[in-house]
């Protein structure tokens, strides 16, 4: 494509449609003509990208086609519409993205958790220096499953979902340094770890598994999520790519923003199944069910859904108009 002659051809288009994108009041008229416009030059948009990419006449025409939207969004219809495609086009794609990294991270805790669990549970002298052994035999036998009956459902369903917010906030905030998100979680997998292996030495490690799998399958696989959120920003800054680092990271930086509305979902389902169905005294395979089904539906929110939006072009970013110019244009 010659974007010189492709940019002179449509000119007079855009120029008419910057007047009427500036224009205060508009007839009938005026109202039809700016959205056909903007319906060409949304076109004409896709044309220039897809031969020459981000090109300036690509961020020029991108900055006006989104100021004309702003003129003709509706004020009702436009925030729901954009916040079912938030929903079921952005965070999945943005969870798709990082959806081996999640892989990789839950790996990680596993391993380092089950390391915990076996080294305290079989290695001599290990038990001991954790604390008197009558009060690591009642932790055991009563205040690790009184702990979800501690409170009232609503109060510790609030203060669970308080809990792994913070955890998952700290992933993903701090994530740009790459070395405070192994940190959590291995700190993370350690308390669980040594919970288990506690436990275990008192003949209850089946206790820990049908007290911790109705709520923590989904809790758990949500602070892998905020991990590898995390260490995407912190990749986005090590390895752009073709990229800028300024691009990447605000690229991955809104992707990112998708991704904490995904981790909000999963961590208030889990917080209210932590908080409900846990310290029920329901048939294991019901509560346990009741984990699994959620864990379920948030992996086909992530990988079927997910990756259905990115194979269309999704990545959890802003669509091309709503995120405007990468380089800086002349008005």
């Amino acid at each position: 494509m010659d974007l010189d002659a492709y940019s002179t051809a449509h000119a007079d288009e855009w120029q008419r449609l910057r007047e009427l994108a500036r224009q205060r009041r508009f007839a009938g008229r005026d109202a039809d003509e700016l959205i056909e416009h903007y319906q060409a030059g949304a076109t004409q948009l896709s044309a220039i990208t897809t031969s020459a990419g981000q090109v300036a006449q690509a961020a020029s025409l991108s900055v006006l086609l989104s100021r004309a939207r702003l003129r003709f969004t509706g004020a009702t219809a436009e925030p729901l519409a954009q916040l079912a495609r938030f929903a079921t086009r952005e965070v999945p794609a943005a969870l798709y993205r990082i959806r081996y990294l999640t892989l990789v991270v839950g790996a990680l805790f596993v391993i380092v958790g089950a390391f915990y669990a076996t080294w305290v549970a079989t290695t001599p002298g290990v038990l001991a220096a954790l604390g008197p052994y009558d009060e690591l035999r009642r932790y055991a036998e009563e205040d690790f499953v009184g702990y979800y009956s501690a409170s009232s459902e609503a109060v510790f369903g609030l203060q669970v979902f308080s809990n792994n917010a913070w955890i998952a906030a700290q992933c993903v905030a701090f994530g740009i340094t790459g070395l405070y998100v192994p940190f959590v979680l291995i700190q993370n997998a350690q308390g669980i770890g040594i919970s288990a292996g506690i436990l275990a030495e008192f003949d209850r490690l089946d206790v820990f598994f049908l007290s911790i799998l109705p709520h923590g399958q989904l809790e758990i696989y949500a602070i892998f999520v905020a991990g590898a959120a995390g260490l995407m920003i912190f990749w986005a800054w090590v390895s752009p790519g073709p990229r800028t680092r300024l691009q990447a990271l605000a690229e991955d930086g809104r992707a990112l923003f998708a991704i904490i509305g995904g981790l909000v979902a999963a961590l208030l389902v889990s917080g209210i199944i932590e908080g409900y169905v846990t310290r029920q005294e329901w048939p294991d395979v019901i509560r346990i069910g009741i984990g699994t089904v959620a864990l379920v539906a948030f992996l086909l929110y992530q990988w079927m859904l997910g990756g259905r939006a990115f194979r269309d072009g999704e990545t959890g970013d802003l669509d091309p108009i709503s995120r405007g110019a990468r380089v800086v244009v002349g008005d």
